[in-house]
């Protein structure tokens, strides 16, 4: 590797800040490169804000996307959507969350919604947050330029239903695509809303952020039952007060990477006529089969299964083993419509051709890293689903199955040593995972910083350190992770 390459695509230095990870105009991830340049993005602090020149869309919404905003209503607080529909989604979420109402705007393809007020414009950022129903930066220059989706967008989707039907072994016409893994999650609540009107719904595990505020701010509320050791008992108890629209739980959980019981959980949810939503975004179908269990299954094709870092989109599974399956999918189906850009899903589908292959060696780099960690002696804890409530992994994984490439771990002394680390780590630092470049983080400050008691009353420390392995040498990455522990 020559030191301009090296420069070009290893994002660590100082002088990287805002930087777009990977070096594309469609980059997903962003250079976060010190701890205090996360706090800055996280306190909206002017000297980082500045120079960032990309970040996750549902979070940071992209320069063309604010672009067409800009071209459908001036300076006025305004965020596009996919379609009509959605945008009309968006203003009956501002109403709920806010109390003001909100003005659609639609020109040719584009539709945009516009907040009237401060809290208006707070709650339409939140529904493009948590709803993930957004523009992506490639549909949105489409409409800059007038120009239609590309001619292969269709077949793409196509090829993408047959790749993910063959992962999921059901029929093409069981998967939905999204625009992005949130708005699956999305759509499974739609769904469950519909079926059951007016109910609660639980989450299993300390949750992703957005999957837990969408159960807040978009269902009739959400239950957390963090502590996974305890979920069957008040699980049980929460179910003999109150009937649940349904439970979402992932597989393994982000960022503790630990996992629910699902044969546990799926006959106590049929005794109760409750269907299981899980997300299977950090394992993956290549490592875990959920389909005895799941009712439906939320994915990401942003994460392991695209690889690049370049574009985004999900799917929703009908799971055809379900029990609920001939109520849930007619829900679905009346719900969906076809909102992953056609020249995102061409990046997609190609993603896809290789993705088994790259998850077996994600796989193996995963493990190796996660082990040398656990045994290092500047490490507190390491969170890996090998050890994690490893039982309930182990009976879902499949036999030629492995556990990933996502990993958290703790440093000793973490409050003086965490941020040092964290600093002096030369590998790519930025939000997202599932690159093939290994991407580091300090999960909980970016995902909960305004509310980090709460995060660590669940288990989570706010020194927490996320890594996505990715397929660089196993023993350069090694290496860097060594010397960066060496220096704190």
């Amino acid at each position: 590797m020559t030191v301009q390459t090296e420069r070009e695509t290893n994002l660590w230095r100082p002088e990287d800040l805002g930087r777009p990870i990977p070096a594309s105009p469609h980059a997903v991830s962003v250079a976060l490169p010190r701890w205090q340049d996360v706090v800055g993005y996280e306190e909206k602090k002017p000297e980082v804000i500045e120079r960032l020149t990309s970040g996750y869309p549902r979070f940071v919404v992209h320069a063309r996307v604010k672009e067409l905003a800009q071209s459908l209503a001036g300076n006025r607080p305004c965020l596009p959507f996919p379609s009509a529909r959605v945008a009309s989604l968006a203003a009956e979420f501002i109403k709920k969350n806010s109390g003001e109402a909100a003005d659609l705007i639609s020109r040719e393809e584009a539709h945009g919604v516009v907040a009237r007020g401060a809290a208006g414009e707070s709650a339409l950022r939140a529904f493009w947050q948590h709803a993930g129903l957004i523009v992506s930066s490639r549909e949105a220059e489409a409409h800059l330029a007038a120009r239609a989706e590309s001619p292969e967008g269709e077949t793409a989707r196509r090829v993408l239903r047959k790749q993910l039907a063959s992962l999921y072994d059901c029929a093409e016409s069981d998967v939905f695509l999204a625009p992005t893994g949130m708005a699956s999650v999305f759509a499974a609540l739609r769904a469950l809303n519909r079926r059951a009107s007016g109910l609660r719904t639980a989450q299993l595990g300390f949750p992703y952020v957005d999957t837990l505020k969408l159960q807040e701010k978009a269902g009739h509320g959400g239950v957390l039952i963090h502590d996974l050791s305890q979920a069957a008992y008040k699980l049980t108890s929460l179910l003999e007060k109150e009937k649940l629209g349904g439970v979402f739980c992932e597989i393994p959980g982000n960022p503790l990477l630990s996992s629910p019981d699902l044969p546990a959980l799926k006959t106590l949810l049929g005794r109760h006529n409750v269907p299981l939503v899980v997300d299977d975004v950090v394992a993956t179908p290549v490592n875990v089969d959920v389909s005895p269990y799941a009712d439906l299954i939320a994915t990401s094709l942003t994460k392991f299964f695209v690889g690049t870092g370049d574009a985004m989109g999900g799917a929703l599974i009908c799971n055809p083993r379900s029990p609920f399956y001939c109520e849930l999918k007619p829900l679905v189906q009346d719900e969906h419509e076809e909102l992953l850009w056609g020249d995102d899903a061409v990046v997609l589908a190609e993603g896809g051709r290789d993705f088994v292959t790259r998850m077996r060696q994600f796989n193996e780099a995963g493990l190796l890293i996660a082990e040398r960690l656990r045994n290092h002696p500047a490490i507190e804890r390491v969170w890996y689903p090998k050890w994690e409530s490893s039982s309930a992994y182990e009976a879902v994984r499949r036999s030629d199955g492995g556990y990933g490439a996502l990993l958290s771990f703790v440093p000793k002394n973490a409050k003086q040593t965490a941020p040092r680390i964290y600093d002096a780590l030369q590998l790519c630092k930025g939000p997202s995972l599932g690159t093939v470049f290994t991407l580091a983080c300090p999960f909980t400050l970016l995902a909960h910083y305004q509310e980090l008691d709460w995060a660590e009353s669940c288990g989570v420390s706010r020194y927490l350190i996320r890594v996505s392995v990715g397929l660089e040498e196993p023993e350069e990455i090694w290496g860097r992770l060594e010397a960066a522990l060496r220096s704190a």
